[in-house]
């Protein structure tokens, strides 16, 4: 096992310090190290994280390696600052049995650029009938903890009430993607004034916070832990903020794109912008923005979608939706909080970590912290290329953008996945 001698770098923009990396730890930290074995790395003007723990990730394997593979995505989400990703069900076949998770798994593992964790099934083959082998997932090698019919909603209400009650076993968490399918049949972006003025179907607010205002009270009857996927509006925002109020264990995610992006981008027709949930409007992004800071909503999650060529340069209509987001999230994080450092790290690593149950990841870093760490260079400034991102797919909604913030380095227990802004392997 490698060993590196940090020197000079600011942790979560302390004043500049050495940290010595050893034996999958943080062996030292302090001016002034030194240790003869160990690669050195000048690392002066760079800031230390937590290496970042991404909740809501897609990784396409098996079935869709025209678009992702668990290795392809790996690497994506280590230049990205990621240790460790939660891979979501909706893989061909579904991950809603033992088997698929433990693929998913051990493919991760072999790749060994980041720790995947598998995300369930909720219902067999997604199709919101019947429940998964929740228990098999759980007791799997993978030992799913969280399970997600991502894509999909969970609209019957007693199967959502059947599934909170099964996890509560095991402190299991139920993932919902909150939409209300009869309110958003046909829709193509969000409801409101553009999507009149373009003539698209509207997916109105009310859809998501429908689901968001049934499942919450679900979980507090049971009381049991949910989880809410890509929370995207104001009025989602209130509903969470009286929930917890209340003492419901309930936790809640915002992706970078709905902290950035508004649904004037479909204006251009193009599908990079067609996701689920839609773009919403700056009244939203202010009220995800500020709970993002107030803690209302717990984490940034990138709900990182890549697709293949074919279900992207298409018609709008007949586009998919979902957007890239490993690669650029924590740049949108600098753009939209600042050099918030404390924060990013609660917000993209401590959080998120202690969420999912990965109890290795989300420590800073600190002598006898497990070394999951990246190296981030806050003077940076990059022009986003869709061409130079390591996933198999192409569709960011950042191309020509240019934002804050570049990775320098990614370390994985001790051991380097990226340096100098490159994957190692």
């Amino acid at each position: 096992m490698n060993s590196y001698l940090l020197k000079n770098v600011s942790v979560l923009g302390a004043a500049p310090t050495d940290l010595l990396l050893r034996d999958g730890v943080v062996a030292e930290a302090g001016p002034g190290l030194s240790a003869p074995e160990a690669t050195v790395l000048d690392a002066t003007g760079l800031v230390a994280l937590p290496g970042l723990v991404d909740l809501h990730t897609h990784l396409r394997e098996p079935g869709r390696e025209d678009a992702e593979t668990v290795e392809t995505g790996s690497r994506a989400a280590a230049l990205g600052g990621y240790t460790a990703v939660c891979a979501m069900a909706n893989t061909s076949p579904v991950a809603d049995t033992a088997g698929v998770v433990e693929q998913v798994w051990r493919l991760g593992r072999e790749a060994g650029l980041v720790d995947v964790q598998p995300i369930g099934a909720v219902t067999v083959g997604l199709a919101g009938e019947r429940l998964a082998e929740l228990g098999a997932m759980a007791d799997s090698a993978a030992r799913v903890r969280i399970f997600s019919d991502d894509g999909h909603c969970v609209a019957d209400p007693r199967l959502m009430r059947r599934a909170l009650e099964y996890v509560k076993a095991f402190d299991g968490i139920i993932a919902q993607h909150a939409e209300e399918p009869r309110l958003t049949e046909g829709a193509q972006m969000h409801e409101g004034e553009v999507s009149t003025r373009l003539g698209l179907t509207g997916w109105p607010a009310v859809a998501e916070e429908a689901i968001i205002a049934r499942d919450v009270l679900l979980a507090e009857h049971v009381g049991s832990r949910l989880h809410v996927c890509h929370l995207s509006t104001a009025g989602s925002v209130e509903v969470l903020r009286q929930a917890k109020a209340r003492g419901v264990r309930v936790t809640a995610e915002v992706t970078p794109h709905h902290l950035l992006l508004t649904d004037s981008r479909a204006e251009t027709y193009d599908p990079v912008y067609k996701v689920n949930p839609p773009l919403r409007t700056a009244t939203d992004i202010a009220a995800l923005r500020a709970a993002l800071v107030e803690g209302v909503i717990d984490i940034i999650a990138t709900d990182h979608a890549p697709h293949a060529v074919e279900d992207k340069e298409c018609e709008w209509a007949y586009a998919r939706p979902g957007m890239l987001g490993l690669e650029t999230a924590l740049s949108i994080a600098l753009e939209v909080l600042g050099p918030e450092w404390d924060l990013i790290a609660e917000r993209m690593s401590r959080t998120p970590a202690r969420i999912a149950g990965l109890t290795e990841h989300g420590h800073d870093p600190a002598p006898g912290a497990p070394a999951n760490l990246t190296l981030v260079d806050p003077a940076a400034r990059r022009t986003i290329d869709p061409a130079e991102s390591a996933s198999r797919s192409r569709n960011t909604p950042y191309a020509r953008m240019t934002l804050p913030g570049r990775i320098v380095a990614t370390f994985l227990r001790g051991e380097a996945t990226v340096l100098d802004g490159k994957a190692v392997r």
